[in-house]
């Protein structure tokens, strides 16, 4: 049997904008990009990292199943509800608010990677399964999750928010994925990604950075999954109506 491969994908909401992937195989980050673009650029990167026969899932951060026209889906306000307090909660996903031409991009390429690779779309993980499985992860809940923070990390772009203290959140970051390499499962490989000044960096290569590092989130996610299991993942929602996945260092009652 081939070594499973574990893939996470900060996926755009539209093709214009970039997307970040990386892939975690044999414990170690193997490649991370910041500059997919549509859907077709994302099954090729794919493609170079899919052995014909490896297991392999894929965390995304995105909308992968969206039925509900307007509102919120269940997903997103059980997320809200648990880890709102430490300002992680869930962005509302309708197709109003998502949907091109009646399509919602994650239900989209989902479909695309069940047709070529075989993906099938799970929560939970299925403990060290030999399938290929696709899931919605969200890398805020989860940072509180792996790290024990207080508060999520202030790394995005926002209105008040300094060059001085992005770049500040940008290295706080980095050095807790660095921490992954004591962890349950270690992650090696970092040193390239997290010696990345981001004080040096502006726009499209700042942004490069955030999804690099979001899609290395998204990739040990998965990983954290399938090497421990169900009781180790909180579910919110359900595949059918749409589900978030999120890490849990403690098993779930």
């Amino acid at each position: 049997m081939e070594t499973p491969v574990f893939i996470g994908l900060d996926l755009a909401w539209s093709e214009r904008n970039r997307t970040g992937a990386a892939v975690i195989r044999n414990g170690a980050l193997v490649d991370a990009t910041g500059d997919l673009t549509d859907d077709a650029s994302i099954e090729t990167w794919l493609a170079q990292h899919l052995p014909p026969s490896a297991p392999a899932v894929i965390g995304v951060d995105a909308p992968l199943r969206v039925p509900n026209e307007h509102g919120r889906r269940r997903a997103d306000r059980e997320v809200s509800l648990h880890w709102g307090k430490f300002g992680a909660g869930a962005y509302p996903a309708n197709r109003r608010l998502l949907a091109r031409g009646r399509q919602v991009r994650g239900e989209m390429l989902t479909e695309r990677l069940q047709r070529r690779f075989g993906f099938m779309e799970s929560a939970p993980i299925p403990h060290q399964g030999q399938g290929r499985y696709i899931c919605e992860v969200f890398p805020h809940p989860a940072h509180v999750a792996l790290f024990a923070l207080p508060r999520t990390l202030k790394y995005k772009r926002k209105p008040g928010r300094t060059p001085a203290m992005v770049a500040a959140e940008f290295a706080r970051y980095q050095q807790l994925l660095s921490t992954l390499q004591e962890a349950d499962p270690p992650l090696r490989g970092l040193e390239t990604l997290v010696a990345i000044d981001a004080a040096q960096l502006r726009g499209r290569r700042l942004q490069a950075l955030e999804e690099m590092l979001d899609a290395v989130t998204c990739a040990y996610v998965v990983w954290f999954a399938w090497r421990r299991g169900p009781r180790y993942q909180r579910v919110y929602g359900s595949v059918a109506e749409g589900h978030i996945l999120v890490p849990s260092l403690q098993p779930v009652a």
